[in-house]
């Protein structure tokens, strides 16, 4: 029965409400609609491809996961330097008429939201992607949208950050034998079926003296 006089509703009244406009704020309350239109965002904003990191909070876990939470700061967006351009990417002919490309760099050197042994990490790590003027250039043209590719960057950058952060596993005694007996016998076994096929290809060989 609810439903049919949603449905009466909908079909009927609300487009007469709508146009008589003295029923917006009812329709609100009954279908749940936005209070305004700045509350509409696109589904490409960075609230949705790119949502701020939630704090604190350790609730028991050991996952690599919640690692990286943890240690991964906020990024200040409005610290880094951030530029469109063409791309190479998806698109056609769009690329040649929009600047869809996008380019995250800051200083490393002096980026004191990311700790210092971290930097200095990652500045071993990725001294390809830093510029003589000491500035990291992180870039993305996956899509043919520029919030989308700039959510790219900073996800980038956030993968970075946690490759550094995280500590190197030491491997036991006992796993480093496990691991060598097993490249070991991989390898015996590689000699094992070149030495088979170069037996094959030898018997094909025809011999014309």
């Amino acid at each position: 029965m609810a439903a049919c006089v949603l449905h009466y509703l909908w079909q009927r009244q609300v487009p007469q409400m709508l146009t008589l406009g003295a029923g917006r704020n009812v329709l609100r309350r009954a279908f749940a609609l936005p209070a305004s239109s700045s509350d509409f965002q696109s589904e490409y904003c960075l609230d949705k491809l790119y949502g701020q990191q939630q704090k604190g909070g350790d609730d028991g876990s050991n996952s690599n996961t919640d690692f990286k939470k943890k240690c991964v700061p906020d990024i200040p967006v409005d610290r880094l330097s951030v530029s469109y351009c063409r791309s190479s990417g998806p698109g056609g002919q769009n690329v040649n008429k929009v600047n869809t490309k996008a380019e995250v760099r800051f200083h490393l050197a002096s980026a004191d939201w990311i700790t210092e042994d971290v930097r200095q990490k990652m500045a071993v790590m990725h001294k390809k992607k830093i510029s003589k003027s000491g500035e990291l250039i992180i870039t993305s043209e996956v899509s043919r949208y520029q919030m989308r590719n700039l959510a790219d960057c900073l996800q980038k950058l956030r993968d970075l950050i946690a490759e550094a952060t995280e500590n190197p596993q030491v491997v036991s005694r006992i796993d480093a034998q496990i691991i060598r007996g097993r490249v070991e016998k991989m390898n015996r076994e590689r000699l094992r079926q070149k030495k088979i096929h170069s037996t094959l290809k030898e018997s094909r060989r025809v011999d014309f003296d």
